[in-house]
């Protein structure tokens, strides 16, 4: 089975990284790291630096896709990228479509969400319904064989949710333990419904600024 993580310039690093690591430790399968063209890819804050030698064209029947997500400006290029083409081209084919946080706005752009519940960064659930999918606030959301997670850290219960889907939950219990992913949050603040509205208000500001 073929595991491919649909990268861009401004992705997110731990849209990306969560899952990539419960990922590549399902045993026995393949899993590539996809771009427009082959390059050097950077995360939003342009310290993570990818040297990604396969291009969209060369994996057009992936089993599996991820597609992380990024701030407004690097989510909104890569929107306007062929890799919205892509999407449309290689879903079908696809056992899942998954997508991390702003990613679901790219599956949207594709129309892969129409009608669909789905999730994403709560800041960006406006979006997400004039994509023509129906946002909600659960932390993953599985519709058929699309998955989506909420914001960032929703990317690593995604991938284990999609493990246990696809093979088994003994398998995600395993590499749960082995990479000891046990959340104890110091904080109850992690969800829009949890945080105090001045928080909220706070990340708003920052984000949206």
């Amino acid at each position: 089975m073929q595991i491919a993580f649909a990268l861009y310039p401004g992705f997110t690093a731990l849209d990306f990284t969560g899952p990539y690591q419960v990922l590549t430790n399902v045993p026995g399968e393949e899993v590539v790291l996809v771009t427009a063209e082959p390059d050097r890819v950077s995360d939003d804050m342009g310290l993570l630096h990818l040297d990604v030698a396969t291009g969209l064209d060369a994996v057009m029947a992936p089993d599996i896709v991820v597609v992380p997500g990024g701030p407004g400006r690097s989510t909104a290029a890569a929107v306007d990228s062929p890799l919205v083409d892509w999407l449309r081209a290689v879903h079908p084919g696809t056992t899942w479509t998954t997508s991390v946080c702003t990613g679901a706005l790219i599956l949207g752009a594709a129309g892969i969400l129409e009608g669909l519940p789905a999730t994403t960064h709560w800041l960006s659930y406006d979006e997400l319904a004039a994509c023509g999918a129906l946002p909600t606030e659960q932390r993953v959301v599985i519709d058929g064989k699309i998955v989506t997670g909420a914001g960032v850290s929703a990317g690593i219960d995604m991938a284990f949710t999609l493990v246990a889907k696809q093979w088994g939950e003994d398998v995600a219990k395993a590499i749960q333990l082995g990479i000891e992913y046990d959340p104890q949050p110091p904080f109850d603040s992690g969800s829009p419904s949890k945080a105090s509205t001045e928080i909220r208000e706070l990340v708003e500001a920052v984000m949206r600024g």
